[in-house]
């Protein structure tokens, strides 16, 4: 017999925060569905290293769904799908929708560049009978986790006859892969009395790409001409290519399950792949045709601010919106100022094993669910927008509504914590904006962490926020 409720237990029960774990509130079905998305998040991630390789798949999969060129001059009706491409960096995708635009739109927007070291525009050098690559990191990294792992190039050579020519090496099997050596703790004595984040200078990651010379009785840097023979023969290249290339060295270890109970996906990119995947996902997967026009922005340079004519802090996206409005005959704030926005973007998963700089009662968690972040920023929520009550109650609403677990966290404890995403730069267009996404474990590593559950609960909030 059920012992019955006391008035604690009915005033707890009706006050107190019910804290949800995705794992305890889905059943079988749902789980077996998050495993199936897992995989294929999975495959998407190993695949597409780049921006460049993200937005090339983009538009591969959209046209497989329909979609067609964005041509700004045309009048589309309910149900049309457009995608547009900035620069094979970003991507819009658009399916328009029942109402006039003139109601406002439904944007969802994540970045598809990560953490990477870029090649140096005059890269290629030899030292000590050695060929290496000179980089310069790109976004925040801990420059130490970047040494003595395999690594793979990526990118785009353009030739000296306008030819371009794409890149990819070290990802198949028995195809070469490169490395930064250490020091080996014999002999780092000097090296050890470095504070952590001068462990590893800038300049000292240099990638290790070849040591055997060039078969000649005579000459110099015998080594680099026979790296520069290989690629010419291999690329076409020669040694001047290099100063126009965009070639970036990125981790080269496989996306894999975690844990005997493979609950969690270890690997490189999850900022913010693992929030453009479910993104994209949704707006190609739209079964009807929405009431508000959905749009679904994967853009590039987040990771160094967002600047740039491919990042959200250029007009892309604004001159996409107003060429949707001028066809309504509206302007394009006519628009813009109805509009609502998820930015998303990761946040940080509370780490058991470092929990100093969260802020537990305020923290994200693994499997909980997407992550509500109502603001960023740092130390007095310096570079934010900060999202208002009505509209992150609107959000949560359509969560709930849709039986999406989620959860609202902070970027760490005050004055410990802080970072920025896009939101700020729609929400300057005034656009109503918050930041959703997934909590990660280890974020800006070479291998990163998150939960199976939180992705496909990211896929289904956005299904739900575009179908609102």
């Amino acid at each position: 017999m059920a012992e019955e409720k006391t008035e604690v237990d009915v005033l707890c029960e009706k006050l107190f925060m019910n804290k949800k774990h995705s794992a305890n509130f889905v059943d079988e079905e749902e789980l077996q569905k998050a495993m199936d998305f897992a995989e294929d998040y999975k495959k998407f991630l190993n695949d597409n290293k780049t921006e460049r390789e993200v937005a090339k798949f983009v538009v591969a999969e959209a046209e497989k769904k329909g979609f067609v060129p964005f041509d700004k001059f045309k009048k589309y009706a309910p149900g049309d799908k457009v995608y547009y491409l900035n620069r094979k960096k970003a991507v819009i995708l658009a399916v328009i929708g029942k109402k006039s635009v003139g109601e406002g739109v439904r944007i969802a927007a994540a970045h598809i560049d990560s953490p990477r070291l870029d090649l140096k525009p005059n890269p290629l050098y030899e030292a000590n009978e050695v060929a290496l690559f000179k980089t310069h990191y790109y976004g925040g990294i801990k420059k130490y986790q970047w040494t003595t792992i395999p690594m793979s190039l990526h990118g785009v050579v353009v030739l000296r006859d306008g030819t371009e020519v794409e890149v990819s090496l070290g990802e198949k099997d028995g195809e070469p892969q490169f490395v930064i050596s250490d020091l080996l703790p014999h002999l780092s004595k000097e090296q050890d009395k470095r504070n952590l984040d001068d462990g590893i200078k800038g300049e000292e990651l240099n990638v290790i790409v070849g040591s055997l010379p060039f078969k000649a009785d005579k000459g110099s840097e015998l080594v680099k001409l026979n790296i520069l023979k290989l690629l010419n023969e291999k690329y076409g290249m020669v040694e001047e290519d290099f100063l126009t290339a965009e070639l970036e060295m990125v981790p080269a270890a496989k996306v894999t399950d975690i844990g005997f109970d493979r609950s969690l996906i270890g690997g490189y990119g999850h900022d913010d792949r693992v929030c453009a995947y479910p993104e994209l996902r949704a707006i190609l997967d739209l079964d009807e045709t929405p009431d508000y026009t959905a749009i679904a922005v994967l853009t590039d340079k987040e990771e160094t601010g967002s600047d740039g004519n491919t990042g959200l802090n250029s007009s892309y996206m604004k001159y996409f919106i107003a060429d949707l409005a001028r066809a309504d005959g509206l302007m394009v704030w006519d628009v813009l100022s109805k509009s609502k926005c998820l930015s998303a973007d990761v946040n940080a998963a509370f780490d058991p094993t470092f929990p100093t700089p969260f802020e537990a009662k305020n923290a994200s968690y693994l499997n909980r669910g997407i992550v509500v972040t109502k603001y960023t920023g740092a130390r007095g929520k310096g570079g934010t927008s900060d999202a208002s009550a009505e509209f992150v109650g609107e959000v949560t609403r359509i969560f709930n509504n849709a039986n999406v677990n989620w959860q609202l966290g902070e970027l760490g404890a005050v004055d410990a914590g802080g970072g920025g995403t896009v939101a700020k730069y729609i929400a300057n267009l005034d656009v109503d904006v918050v930041d959703v996404g997934v909590p990660v474990l280890s974020m800006h590593a070479p291998f990163e962490l998150i939960a199976k559950l939180d992705v496909y609960m990211a896929n289904k909030a956005f299904t739900a926020f575009f179908k609102a």
